[in-house]
């Protein structure tokens, strides 16, 4: 029977436990959000508070006390700094752990733990978000919408049109001249022509006969 047994062991030995806790607390105090299943999250959430509860004393050795778990000096630089002056007046339940429902795949139980207070630091990069996605919508509407030309460029670019226009139909009457007027070609004269000498006709065949 499991009595008097607390706590989950969740397919770990003790040490990769304690080292799986000491991760998941550094980046809950980095990003103040961790994506879990639910067994992790209930088992960070004791040992991430009393770290938190550590950083409030403020003293040299609460922050080496800390150190032993954390070992990031910018985690807990901001936890000593920002985070503790933020639960000053709170005497616990720094974190909210909140359910998302089973995971795809083998239907774990999955959820967030969340430091509390952190939805207000959320709303701040949301809004500067928008911001830019407005921004980037009205450029792209201006660069999609025609700009208004002035007339003075119509007009050169119809005169230019124009000319092109009449380059080209002089080109095509040159052609058409060419096609109803077809070269004559000179009567070359047949080569031994002049040299050859004369065909005897039946008349002259007589006469050499009768002489």
């Amino acid at each position: 029977m499991r009595h008097r047994v607390a706590g989950r062991k969740l397919g770990r030995t003790t040490e990769h436990r304690i080292a799986m806790l000491r991760n998941m607390s550094s980046s809950l105090f980095q990003h103040e959000r961790v994506r879990t299943t639910l067994a992790k999250a209930k088992e960070l959430r004791p040992f991430a508070e009393k770290l938190v509860t550590l950083s409030k004393r403020e003293s040299l050795h609460a922050r080496r006390q800390v150190l032993r778990h954390i070992h990031d000096p910018k985690v807990v630089a901001k936890l000593f700094d920002s985070l503790s002056a933020r639960f000053a007046q709170r005497p616990g339940g720094y974190t909210r752990i909140l359910k998302l429902g089973p995971r795809r795949g083998d239907q774990a139980e999955m959820a967030i733990i969340e430091l509390v207070g952190s939805e207000t630091d959320a709303e701040t990069p949301a809004k500067a978000k928008s911001t830019k996605k407005a921004k980037s919508t009205k450029k792209a509407s201006r660069r999609k919408s025609p700009k208004a030309r002035p007339a003075a460029t119509r007009g050169a670019k119809g005169s230019k049109g124009d000319k092109e226009e009449d380059g080209s139909g002089e080109k095509k009457s040159k052609k058409s001249a060419k096609t109803a007027t077809p070269r004559k070609r000179a009567a070359k004269p047949r080569s031994g022509a002049s040299d050859a000498a004369p065909r005897k006709t039946k008349a002259t065949k007589k006469k050499s006969g009768k002489a």
